[in-house]
């Protein structure tokens, strides 16, 4: 469990479909994610699967409200890539850049982490601005590298991605920075 200033950050629970439900059946929330949105026994299924997999962080309010998610798994020569989505109710409200900050520091400084890395959709402002707020560089743009979808000839409708990466040695810095902004997400 990780603390924030407004926020915990814990491991999901089975008891978490109705909070996931409410953002993971949201067609704006997800519509740069690789799913289409929840159904009621999606996200029920969903709550269950991540409640055993440790690779996902419950953003909670610390009176309890679950109000997002982190993503943290570790790749190849001690990188992570880092992953996020969050209820719209929230959004601008500096959620994410303060929870997903305090998930970066943990990284660094408990799972020897030597770089962090992150993709977006070119077309997702909100997230690559996150990602440069949080100190992240962009690293490349991969042209019509995946598709999550598939036209009505179930072709694929492919799409580019931003990549963006902060080394370890690079956070110390990044993350003053980003303490005396405080969070504007």
């Amino acid at each position: 469990m990780l603390e924030t200033a407004r926020c915990v950050l814990r491991r999901f629970r089975k008891e978490d479909e109705e909070a996931l439900y409410a953002y993971l059946s949201d067609p704006q929330v997800v519509h740069f994610e690789p799913y289409p949105p929840f159904s009621w026994e999606e996200a029920a299924a969903e709550a269950e699967r991540r409640a055993q997999d440790q690779r996902f962080w419950a953003v909670c309010l610390k009176e309890g409200r679950l109000i997002g998610n982190l993503y943290l798994a570790l790749g190849d020569f001690e990188t992570w890539e880092l992953g996020y989505v969050f209820n719209r109710a929230t959004w601008g409200q500096g959620y994410a850049t303060e929870n997903a900050g305090a998930l970066i520091q943990y990284a660094f400084e408990h799972l020897n982490a030597h770089r962090i890395q992150a993709f977006c959709n070119p077309e997702n402002t909100a997230s690559w601005r996150l990602l440069e707020r949080l100190g992240m560089r962009r690293e490349g743009l991969l042209l019509q590298n995946v598709y999550f979808r598939v036209d009505e000839n179930q072709k694929p409708i492919w799409q580019d991605t931003y990549a963006y990466g902060i080394l370890k040695e690079e956070w110390e810095s990044a993350r003053k920075i980003l303490n005396g902004k405080g969070a504007e997400n």
